[in-house]
């Protein structure tokens, strides 16, 4: 198979969690190391950061390898989901994986990808590790899937576990409480080993710190540090960032200092293209994308929002099934003028179910391009527009 056809077998075979929902969610670690074990991959010879959390993991994944990269590592980073290119979920150093390895990996492995039925985010994270073995990497970061005790990444024994924070999420699938969230997240930390918790949380620090014990590692909570230095114009990078920051310093090695740090924070788009964490698409009007889908992620854009000045907020939103859309949109300003767009998936919110959710009187449309056309022909420079809601808004907007 050439990539084209690969890409496509693995996407419409092995359907993502991004696509379909908990049909795709395969919970357990048998069938990941069952492949490891046959692949013979030596895993244990890379040095990994696993980085959990309800909100933030992939921008303090981002920092994470960018600090490194400029303390002059080769970085590999696992992240998802993906926004236009499935390679973009692995990469070296900002590098996409290649093409070649992609097909190589699976015209070897197909059929024993198929007799282990492997979940597609199962697939995408062995290929991870053995394009990092391949490639010898200093240092890796794996994002967590879902969760953390049953997600595949978990076979991995990490150097350092990094839990961002913990709000509500998903929880139809780790629980409906904080305590039961974080004590799936928990299942990350591994004996002997390093823990960097990004937030307090009164809740559920004592789960984090009990697990921490029971496992022998030492446990430090970023705020403690009491750094009051702002790295960015947004508040809840900054959160990310200092986790990221003292995630690198806690790996105790000599190229990382101030100026790696700085200079890693400044050069992130550069070392990591991160998108869709308040990122500025255009100008005149100004377009900012967030991909903030849950009510926690929803109040740091309204604590975001009042640092922003604009005459009128225009608000794209487009949401995954299961959402509770009411509460979400309660924590945008009163004035704004919402929109609805839908998302080409079959996860994805129908007209139907928004209107079930919020009454009949929503401005929508089924294209986003043409949505957003229409939105900026209403605005004047001075206002805002602002698409959130969902990662995947921004594959249907911008992907030619």
């Amino acid at each position: 198979m050439d990539y084209k056809s690969t890409e496509n077998w693995v996407l419409s075979r092995l359907p993502s969690y991004q696509a379909i929902g908990k049909k795709a969610y395969n919970p357990g670690l048998k069938n990941v190391v069952k492949f490891v074990s046959i692949l013979d991959l030596p895993i244990d010879s890379l040095n990994l950061i696993h980085v959990g959390g309800t909100n933030g993991k992939g921008s303090t994944s981002s920092y994470i390898s960018s600090i490194l990269q400029e303390s002059n590592y080769q970085v590999g980073i696992f992240s998802s989901p993906h926004f236009f290119d499935f390679r973009e979920r692995i990469k070296i150093n900002n590098q996409k994986i290649s093409k070649s390895f992609i097909v190589d990996f699976v015209n070897k492995y197909k059929s024993l990808i198929e007799e282990l039925e492997l979940s597609f985010f199962e697939l995408s994270f062995c290929i991870s590790l053995a394009y990092f073995v391949h490639n010898d990497v200093d240092y890796g970061v794996i994002e967590v899937g879902l969760g953390g005790r049953l997600d595949a990444t978990n076979i991995i024994n990490p150097l350092i576990s990094v839990i961002t924070n913990i709000s509500y999420d998903h929880t139809d699938i780790l629980g409906n409480s904080l305590e039961m969230i974080a004590l799936e997240k928990a299942g990350i930390f591994k004996k002997n080993s390093t823990i960097i918790i990004g937030e307090r949380n009164d809740s559920v620090d004592e789960i984090f710190i009990n697990k921490a014990n029971e496992v022998s590692s030492k446990i430090t909570f970023v705020p403690d540090y009491n750094d009051q230095k702002q790295y960015s114009s947004v508040n809840y990078l900054n959160t990310n960032i200092k986790t990221a920051i003292y995630t690198c310093k806690a790996l105790n090695i000599e190229n990382v200092d101030n100026n790696s740090i700085i200079t890693g924070i400044s050069n992130i788009n550069k070392n990591c293209h991160l998108i869709g964490r308040w990122s500025m698409l255009s100008e005149n009007p100004r377009v900012i994308f967030d991909a903030a889908h849950n009510l926690a992620g929803f109040k740091i854009i309204s604590s975001q929002l009042e640092k922003v000045s604009y005459d009128k907020l225009h608000v794209i939103l487009s949401f995954v099934k299961g959402k509770n859309i009411k509460e979400l949109i309660a924590e945008l300003p009163i004035d704004s003028k919402i929109y609805y767009t839908s998302l080409n998936m079959e996860r994805g919110m129908t007209f139907n179910e928004l209107i079930q959710n919020v009454g009949r009187n929503i401005i929508f449309d089924d294209n986003a391009k043409r949505l957003l056309k229409a939105v900026k022909k209403d605005c004047t420079d001075k206002d805002l527009i602002l698409i959130t809601g969902s990662n995947f808004i921004a594959k249907n907007i911008y992907e030619k």
